[in-house]
């Protein structure tokens, strides 16, 4: 836990692009683009959780989870967030505080309220119930409402798989934050509703698939805002369903859409995100999408937690996942690939490469950072 000040626990060990000077209170404009080390970033951004509301050990749990993120290429969910997450307390959209309450629960099952508190706190917090029910019965399932943004599904698969255990995960937007139109629509109707798959087991670690039933993360589209940039084509529709570049059409009034998953066959990817929709907003006791929807809320969720001893035995699954991996990396390359890309091992890449070279933070992130550290006076990290 962090007992000393946000100042103090900055000078004790930052260390940027291999150097350890401080500044503060710097005009964001005046500073470099950083890359940054993994332990810089979880410290700059627990300070900036704290000051901003959040109590220290919200600040830990939520600084390392997005960090986390960073470290395995899911920028739409790493430190990109604080802003918003600080802006959604001081407007007291988000209870710091908060526990998960258990409304209702069976040897199997959970009913859990969130009272609108950190996502990542309460999804831990449910998932660790969840996971002492599957070690006795074999499976357990829970719901979670009245949650913050829960943030990267795959952390909470990772939880499952270090525990020998499998995990599904899926959310929708509690009704708000309506992104993606269904097919042959130019209004958006559903949240990008992602779903994660989490197996133990593998030769370099788990498998975990981790995706949004969307073209790409509304997140995702956030960053290139933020940072000035285009998007690829392909992502998003402008608001009379057109394709466009320009990530400022999705945010627009009337808004533009982001694409379902599927290309060609969106309606697959459209058809996943409404019954995970009813999986998350309907079974949860929270709500699924509605007219005139408020700004972005939080999220429901839905988990299931699997025990693969209460079944045929770790043993006999590990033997069969790793028959599986070795018999699908054996296939005949196509030309100009040099190998097979399975469920986890973009986000091992990643991890390995940004723990040696550290975490690039885009111009755009890193000023939103500088920003609402000069707010909060917070010190911060020097290029």
């Amino acid at each position: 836990m962090w007992s000393d000040s946000p100042h103090s626990q900055l000078q004790n060990g930052l260390a940027i692009s291999r150097r350890a000077n401080l500044i503060q209170f710097l005009d964001p404009q005046e500073i470099a683009v950083p890359v940054l080390t993994e332990s810089v970033l979880f410290e700059f951004g627990k300070a900036l959780l704290a000051g901003g509301g959040a109590t220290q050990e919200e600040a830990t749990i939520v600084g390392r989870s997005l960090v986390d993120a960073n470290l395995r290429g899911h920028d739409s969910h790493g430190v990109m967030r604080i802003p918003f997450y600080v802006k959604q307390v001081q407007e007291g959209r988000l209870t710091a505080g908060s526990n998960l309450t258990v409304e209702h629960e069976t040897p199997a099952t959970i009913v859990g309220d969130g009272h609108w508190g950190f996502g990542q706190v309460l999804s831990a917090q449910l998932m660790g119930k969840l996971m002492d029910k599957a070690a006795q019965v074999g499976i357990a399932s829970g719901t979670l409402r009245r949650s913050a943004h829960i943030g990267r599904l795959g952390e909470y698969a990772e939880m499952a798989t270090a525990r020998g255990m499998a995990a599904i995960i899926c959310a929708n937007t509690h009704g708000a934050a309506q992104r993606v139109a269904p097919v042959g629509g130019k209004r958006p109707r559903l949240g990008t509703n992602p779903l994660c798959m989490g197996m133990p087991g593998g030769k370099d670690g788990p498998f975990v698939l981790d995706f949004g039933t969307s073209a790409t993360a509304e997140g995702k589209v956030r960053v290139k805002k933020i940072a000035g940039q285009q998007v690829p084509l392909g992502w998003i529709l402008d608001p009379e369903g057109k394709p466009t570049t320009d990530p400022n059409q999705l945010y627009g009034d009337p808004p533009g859409t982001i694409l379902p998953m599927g290309g060609d066959q969106a309606y697959k990817g459209f058809g996943l995100a409404f019954m995970i929709e009813m999986l998350c907003g309907a079974l949860s006791g929270g709500q699924c999408s509605y007219p005139n929807p408020p700004p972005p809320i939080g999220n429901c969720a839905f988990f299931i937690v699997i025990d693969p001893q209460q079944y045929a035995g770790y043993e006999h699954l590990r033997q069969e996942i790793t028959q599986l991996e070795d018999y699908t990396r054996s296939v005949p390359l196509i030309d100009g690939a040099s190998e097979v890309t399975l469920p986890g091992d973009p986000e091992r890449r990643t991890l390995a490469k940004r723990r040696v070279d550290g975490i690039p933070i885009d111009d755009g992130n890193w000023k939103a950072l500088l920003a609402l550290a000069n707010e909060l006076k917070i010190t911060a990290p020097q290029v």
